[in-house]
């Protein structure tokens, strides 16, 4: 049936489309592999170039070409600039960071172009073109003088930057520094001049782009829209390139253009179709370079300025104490006499929207703030919310054709705020659906499927009968009565919806503090250390996804209230609308809950407060978010956060000097809740059994049949030169790598369950670099721990359940008492990344107590500490495992350290067994001399006790 559609002029249309979607592709690839950034302005760059084009022909009467190699130059220059003036300045900040700040560049492209003049031409006027002549028929086809320009222009762009970074040595850097940027960099490579080089040629190519893609269209209106309109496309074909290949993406670019004229003249009928279509080439592709190269974010994901504790000589100070609180409660305090001094109902409409876009807000606090997710499309499901309430408010009738009958499924109207209640209930579903699809997708990956979700979703999803009811862009969502309170009102409406922000607030910030917060924020910060902490990261991620997606559909419901409609097409709930309200949440804070309401102040406020001032607003645009980014990264709430450190700092210096207090009595006895082991087993049973334990990376053995025992209270060591298969054996022992063979914890055959599962049953792991939870205090870690002995409940939180109150206290009480055991009392409220590693190799410890592990799989605990505290932690090793009765594996490479806290030894050698026996036998051992001591005397003698 399709076939019968396919012509020789689609197809030659759908190539024409698709080479200029390759070339921003390939603008997007050049970026990306020179600084690992995802740069979302690679099409709106080039709308400036585009503009300034057609004012310098039609309007300056510049000649054709000359106009052209200006407009190239100008290209050029823009690429460099905002390299230079954002990018360099960002270059050390997380890759999300910077991807956020593209969007900034790309508003800020399409306001200058906005800001230019019209050109001077009559109305019907086109845009200049190289070639004005228009074929009729070329083998079967009509070809344009625009569509002749791509087919010349495009090939040998594409065959001009293969040569130059393939045959140059300029081109060659690129690459290499792409490839391996350290190994480069020794090599005199500077990665800074890199980037400035790919963002250059990136704004030529994106100018060349809109340049043809302005031909094509021949309007010379509507120049600020095409970079957006084909930024997805270009997307999609960067992704099923790999993020790397040039001659891909390209090709890539040329199917989907030939794939979109097919569907487009196809399926009249079905609007949105070609983005859904989209949506899933976007996924697959994503899913697809997820299990070829899984993407790391290393590092802190939050940059804001750090909540100061309150200073222990001001704890009995209740206004330092409550500092926060109180500034919190003056703001909703002026927010509710709002509408004693403002009755105009247009404004008190716009103070509501301000509020609902808040609310809307702290999905992305909760998503994005504390979960690590960057989602550029969270007004998606806002508008899923908002149409979900209205059909229900509406009544829903569903009919099922089956055979010959009919079947005619109808719901009756709900009032209207329950109806806003179950449509946030459905935008939960519909973001833990997301959710379960982005398990394996972190960082900027993800940015660009829920960008994706975002087009699909305004342009197909919202039309969908069942949730428009058939109406073509808006439809009516009366709001009614609650408890007896007219919602017409306006003043009544918006002091509902500060009553709903207010409650939002208070519930997230008690979720913040609760085990459900702590896990979000140890699953973002590190999945592997949660996951040996006994959190399941898919389990929480789909969790953090749900609460933001209701989050977002209870503002957006609200927000349909507040204009008495739902304006899917139009307003609110745009893909635009999304990108603002990335701009509204990282203005006003990203972590904080306050922030969403400072950010919606001032991105929707200020405009509106201002109608008449044409600079004002534009700070409030992505042009304000970029400007924040560079010179307030943390938003408003980092400033506030600043002036209450200095607040609180200026009382404390007013007490005088501080008394010089008694050392604390060391405690000698281990919390009474720690001594108590998981479960009985039998003492003479091993427990931990290896058998035939085997693991592969593509064509290289890592670890090749290893077989071993762990016996009760018995000290393991695994040594063996770097690259011997030590940390890969232990990840497959703990679950972390796929693997072969059979692995028995405790007496349970464990083989083939997840991390989490085989550290709920015994198992305990510390890992190499002892990142644990960078942004966690040191008491939020343990209680991350402590989780083990049974999770938090989201909902018990929520509604502050009498005994999810008393598990919160024992826990912390259990909390402070490891923390006394192990001295960690002047660390408590530190965050893990301000300590010393060997510090944090004891909250490691302490972790492990917390944990009551009966297995402890121990990687290089003596790295990157001092040899003074390598010597104390040997004894606290052994006395946490007295204390757990538990047996160790402990990989190390210091010999004195390992041998004296062992009672056997394990040699590995290219993933095998080499040796195994007492230290001295080992040691002596002349396979293990050979392979990892060597003949070196010295070395030998260092190995002794």
């Amino acid at each position: 049936m399709i076939a019968t559609w396919v012509t020789q002029q689609l197809v030659f249309d759908g190539v024409v489309n698709g080479l200029v979607i390759g070339l921003i592709a390939l603008g997007v690839v050049l970026v990306d592999r020179a600084s690992r950034v995802i740069n979302f302005a690679v099409g709106s760059m080039g709308v400036v170039g585009a503009s300034v084009l057609a004012l310098l022909v039609l309007s300056w009467d510049v000649p054709f070409w000359v106009a052209v190699a200006l407009v190239l130059l100008l290209g050029a220059a823009y690429g460099a600039v905002v390299e230079l003036a954002v990018v360099r300045r960002l270059f050390a900040a997380p890759r999300v960071i910077v991807l956020v700040a593209t969007i900034g560049v790309a508003g800020l492209s399409t306001a200058i172009t906005r800001s230019l003049p019209r050109p001077d031409v009559a109305v019907g006027a086109r845009y200049p073109l190289a070639v004005g002549r228009t074929w009729d028929d070329v083998l079967g086809v009509r070809v344009s003088g625009a569509q002749v320009s791509i087919l010349v222009v495009v090939p040998v762009v594409a065959v001009a930057l293969a040569w130059f970074l393939n045959r140059t040595l300029a081109g060659k850097a690129v690459l290499a520094s792409a490839d391996n940027p350290r190994l480069a960099r020794t090599n005199g490579v500077n990665p800074k001049w890199v980037s400035t080089f790919a963002w250059t040629v990136a704004g030529v190519l994106s100018t060349v782009s809109i340049v043809l893609a302005s031909g094509q269209s021949g309007s010379i209106t509507g120049l600020a829209d095409l970079g957006p309109a084909t930024m997805v496309r270009a997307l999609a074909a960067f992704l099923i390139a790999g993020r790397r290949s040039f001659p891909r993406a390209l090709g890539a670019g040329v199917a989907l253009g030939v794939v979109e004229a097919l569907i487009r003249f196809n399926f009249l009928t079905e609007p949105g179709l070609v983005d859904l279509v989209l949506f899933v080439v976007v996924l697959g592709a994503v899913w697809a370079q997820t299990r070829r190269d899984p993407e790391v974010e290393g590092g802190r994901f939050s940059f804001a300025t750090s909540a100061t504790p309150v200073p222990p000589r001001l704890a009995d100070v209740w206004w330092a104490r409550n500092l926060s609180g109180l500034v919190v409660g003056a703001v909703l305090l002026v927010a509710a006499l709002v509408p004693l001094v403002v009755t105009t109902p247009s404004r008190v409409q716009l103070y509501t929207i301000i509020l609902a876009f808040a609310i809307c807000g702290t999905s992305l606090v909760v998503l994005t703030g504390w979960g690590g997710q960057p989602s550029l499309g969270q007004m998606a499901y806002a508008g899923v919310g908002a149409l979900s309430a209205a059909a229900l408010a509406r009544g829903v009738r569903v009919e099922v054709h089956q055979g010959d009958d009919l079947l005619i499924l109808e719901l009756a109207r709900v009032p209207f705020a329950l109806a806003v209640l179950l449509g946030a209930v459905v935008a939960a579903v519909a973001a833990a659906l997301v959710g379960l699809g982005a398990l394996r997708v972190r960082g900027m990956l993800l940015g660009v499927s829920t960008f994706a979700f975002a087009i699909v979703a305004s342009q197909y999803l919202y039309r969908r009968p069942i949730l428009s009811g058939g109406a073509s862009g808006s439809t009516a969502f009366p709001r009614g009565t609650l408890l007896g309170l007219d919602l017409g009102s306006p003043r009544t409406y918006y002091l509902v919806v500060l009553a709903v922000l207010a409650l939002v607030v208070v519930v997230l910030a008690r979720v913040r503090r609760s085990g459900v917060g702590r896990t979000i924020l140890a699953v973002r910060d590190n999945p592997r250390s949660a996951a040996a902490s006994t959190l399941s990261p898919s389990r929480a991620t789909v969790r953090t996804f749900a609460l933001a997606g209701g989050l977002a559909g209870l503002g957006g419901g609200l927000l349909a209230g507040a204009v008495s409609s739902v304006p899917f097409s139009e307003r609110f709930f745009t893909v635009q609308d999304s990108l603002t309200l990335v701009g509204i949440v990282v203005i006003g804070g990203l972590g904080s809950l306050v922030g969403p309401l400072l950010g919606s102040l001032w991105v929707v406020g200020l405009p509106a407060f201002f109608p008449d001032n044409d600079v004002l607003p534009l700070f409030a645009s992505n042009v304000g978010l970029l400007v924040l980014l560079l010179y307030l990264p943390g938003g408003f709430v980092d400033a506030a956060q600043r002036a209450r450190t200095a607040l609180l700092a200026w009382a404390e210096s007013r007490l005088g000097p501080e008394p010089a207090a008694p050392p604390p009595p060391p405690v000698r006895t281990v919390p009474g809740t720690v001594r108590t082991a998981p479960a009985e087993v039998d003492p003479d049973a091993d427990l931990l059994r290896v058998e035939d334990l085997a693991v592969s990376f593509g064509g290289i053995r890592a670890v090749d049949g290893v077989t071993l025992a762990l016996r009760p209270g018995e000290v393991l060591g695994l040594i063996g030169a770097n690259g011997a298969g030590k940390s890969t054996l232990m990840d497959a022992v703990g679950g972390f790598v796929p693997a072969s063979g059979r692995v028995t914890l405790l007496g349970e055959d464990v083989t083939g369950t997840r991390p989490e599962t085989r550290a709920r049953r015994g198992l305990g792991r510390t890992f190499q670099a002892a990142l644990l939870f960078p942004e966690l205090t040191v008491r939020e870690t343990l209680l991350v721990a402590l989780e083990s002995a049974g999770r938090s409940s989201l909902l018990a939180t929520a509604v502050a359940w009498p005994g999810a109150t008393r598990r919160e206290r024992a826990r912390r009480s259990e909390a402070d008492e490891l923390i006394a055991f192990c001295g960690l009392g002047r660390y408590a409220d530190r965050q893990i990344v301000e300590l010393s590693t060997g510090t944090r190799r004891i909250v490691e410890l302490a972790c492990l107590l917390a944990l009551r592990a009966r297995v402890l799989c121990m990687d290089e605990p003596t790295a990157g500490v001092a040899q003074r505290e390598t010597e104390a932690l040997g004894p606290l090793v052994l006395q946490v495992r007295e204390e757990l009765d538990a047996g160790l594996i402990v990989i190390e490479h210091d010999m004195p350290f390992i041998v004296g806290i062992s009672d056997r030894l394990v040699c590995l050698e290219a993933g095998k067994v080499i040796a195994d026996g007492t230290p001295d036998a080992v040691r002596s051992d002349p396979r293990v001399v050979a392979s990892y001591l060597g003949t070196d005397a010295r070395a030998i003698t260092r190995s002794g006790p």
